[in-house]
């Protein structure tokens, strides 16, 4: 039986859905929320096996302390899935400061402080995963979301690394980047306000906006074929260092990577040229 922390457990998100994938193959959860009381019948139909903790992820004397209790109730952490993150609306001119640090506070800044917080346990069993929920956004740039892909694109640089510091411990590191999928992760978008600051870039980001309403519960990827996909892409012989979500997620990046190597195969001499 292998012990799940996952943060951002918010009804209708990815957490949960990972955590009943995990509870359908016998093991136990520490989920962690904002506000646990919305877990509080989901968590009884499971007793003893789920955890349910309150956790603001930027705040790191919760973190330490939420990590503490899960290892305490059940001896260790197995799997993490860093899963709580967000973005905002905001042009890269014409965010605001508050915008620009919120996004990084909750996408970056507190996944390494969980990251902080568990790997001590796992270093020492010799054994665990680490999995990033990034974005197709942390690797296609996406206009309107432009801080919230630069959070995106640090955590895959930051997973990179991370992959290679830990291998010699026995733990393995993940990387997952959804595109469009239908949780309730912009369903507050219709009453959030375009607070840009910019007026040349209000057209561009309200119709970034308008997009997400629309299309707000007519996202192709499946929550639950996807979790199953990354529980896959875990137990396979050699399993990947990234996985992709979603069919039009993995036609954005395959785009991305051919014109990039197309790009660089074609300044190669440029490239070349500049050594001593």
């Amino acid at each position: 039986m292998k012990t799940w922390f996952i943060t951002g457990g918010t009804p209708g998100g990815f957490g949960l859905v990972y955590a009943e994938a995990a509870l359908e193959q016998g093991d136990q959860v520490a989920v962690t929320a904002r506000r646990p009381s919305e877990l509080r019948k989901w968590a009884e139909l499971h007793g003893d096996r789920v955890l349910v903790l309150q956790l603001d992820v930027t705040d790191a004397e919760q973190v330490r302390a939420a990590v503490k209790t899960a290892e305490e109730r059940f001896g260790g952490i197995d799997v993490l899935v860093n899963n709580a993150g967000r973005g905002w609306f905001g042009s890269v001119e014409g965010a605001s400061d508050e915008t620009i640090r919120r996004t990084f506070d909750l996408n970056l800044f507190a996944v390494i402080e969980v990251i902080r917080a568990v790997l001590p346990g796992m270093r020492a069993r010799g054994d665990g995963w680490i999995v990033n929920m990034s974005s197709v956004a942390g690797l296609v740039g996406a206009p309107g979301f432009g801080y919230y892909s630069a959070a995106k694109f640090a955590l895959e640089g930051l997973s990179e690394t991370l992959r290679h510091e830990v291998e010699p411990f026995g733990v393995r590191v993940l990387v997952v980047e959804p595109g469009a999928f239908r949780t309730k992760a912009f369903a507050g978008f219709q009453s959030e306000p375009v607070n840009e600051i910019v007026d040349a870039y209000v057209p561009m980001v309200e119709g970034v906006k308008a997009a997400f309403v629309e299309h707000d519960g007519k996202q192709e990827g499946d929550p639950e074929r996807g979790v199953r996909a990354v529980i896959s892409a875990m137990n396979a012989p050699v399993p990947p260092l990234r996985i992709v979500l979603g069919n039009a997620g993995h036609d954005a990046v395959v785009a991305m990577h051919e014109n990039a190597l197309a790009e660089l195969r074609a300044n190669e001499k440029l490239s070349r040229g500049a050594d001593f």
